[in-house]
């Protein structure tokens, strides 16, 4: 017997309108093999919602959000904001909001290396080799929930880095449940020789370790694991971390991957999942039809594993996307001077290579 799962899709903006199109279709392409009833709904947040509504989450879609199972998410952003900081409507404060309303504040970003990719990374293969991670970032603290002030005269900026004992304490208590599934060992990236928070941070991530000696620790500071992220990737298997620290470090963490049009990610509280590619809405190539759809694809295979229990399903998912890197097709982020000119695939053709090999 199969399951029923209300499912909401919110495109973006940028090139998140052209893959999360495929990750809709592999779910849809899952759902008939395995006899699931998948009913999918549209909501617009962003900078579409901006110039749709004037609200970059307007509350139509946070509605249909708090009434799915599951969320699969394209991307946010626009040039004009970046080159305008003084805009005081943006597209980001809806993917806070949304994040704060649904309690999601663990992401998760498993960085794995798709053998095929070996060479599409600027890392030397033998250090590449083996290497999978799992990140723990925590998604509603830091210093984007911190209070911010701007003075008069516009000269002076602060914003706060705030964190609260619960706050560690949920996310250390998924991470190292995690661990307990994987090798044993969990990494808690801080920088608590310099700042307060991070001092509780690592007090609270102590204490939650006696919980889990079954769990190696290891504490380590921002700018040491930035270094040996790269230097060795094969030492870490979990790593948690802050929200500020773990959207850099996942960035970083790409070029392990190849690309960033290769990482999926999933934020999850207590109820509604919410699952993304990590690579932005990228507009200097948005309606160029090149994308890389992979990272909407493994993200729709983490939603089926993490919010529906479909373990079958979702490794069937990942299967078709080792083939399909397999056969040799690559979009263009992650060809390299042996692909083969007629293997290099644009957003569409990519995803139809791997929904034939899903079928």
């Amino acid at each position: 017997m199969g399951v029923e799962k209300k499912i909401l899709v919110i495109p973006g903006d940028g090139i998140g309108q052209e893959v999360t199109t495929w990750g809709q279709k592999v779910l849809t392409a899952i759902a008939a093999n395995y006899h699931h009833k998948f009913t999918f709904e549209e909501g617009i947040m962003g900078h579409v919602a901006i110039e749709a509504t004037g609200d970059p989450l307007p509350e139509e879609t946070l509605q249909k959000a708090k009434n799915s199972d599951a969320i699969l998410f394209g991307a946010i952003g626009h040039a004009k904001y970046d080159n305008d900081p003084t805009l005081k409507v943006r597209p980001e404060q809806g993917l806070l909001k949304i994040r704060k309303e649904l309690g999601l504040y663990a992401n998760l970003r498993p960085i794995k290396l798709f053998d095929e990719l070996l060479e599409a990374s600027s890392i030397k293969p033998e250090i590449l080799r083996g290497a999978d991670i799992l990140f723990f970032r925590e998604l509603t603290g830091d210093v984007y929930f911190g209070e911010k002030k701007r003075t008069e005269d516009r000269n002076t900026a602060s914003d706060l880095m705030i964190y609260h004992r619960y706050e560690v304490e949920r996310i250390a208590r998924k991470a190292y449940e995690a661990a307990r599934t994987r090798r044993n060992k969990l990494c808690s990236v801080d920088k608590a020789n310099v700042l307060e928070a991070s001092r509780l941070w690592r007090e609270v991530m102590q204490e939650v370790a006696k919980e889990y000696p079954d769990v190696e620790t290891e504490h380590m500071f921002i700018d040491n694991a930035a270094m040996q992220l790269i230097k060795d990737p094969k030492r870490f298997d979990v790593v948690v971390t802050g929200n500020l620290f773990g959207d850099i470090l996942t960035d970083e963490a790409s070029q392990i991957a190849g690309s960033m049009g290769m990482l999926a990610s999933a934020s999850v509280g207590d109820k509604v999942g919410f699952y993304e590619p990590i690579h932005g809405s990228a507009h200097d190539i948005a309606g160029k039809g090149i994308a890389n759809p992979l990272a909407s694809i493994l993200s729709a295979a983490l939603m089926l594993d993490i919010s529906f229990g479909l373990k079958t399903e979702s490794q069937r998912v990942i299967k078709a996307v080792e083939a399909t890197l397999r056969q040799g097709y690559r979009t263009m982020d992650i060809a390299n001077k042996h692909t083969v000119n007629e293997f290099i695939m644009g957003t569409d053709a990519m995803g139809a290579k791997v929904l034939e090999n899903l079928n």
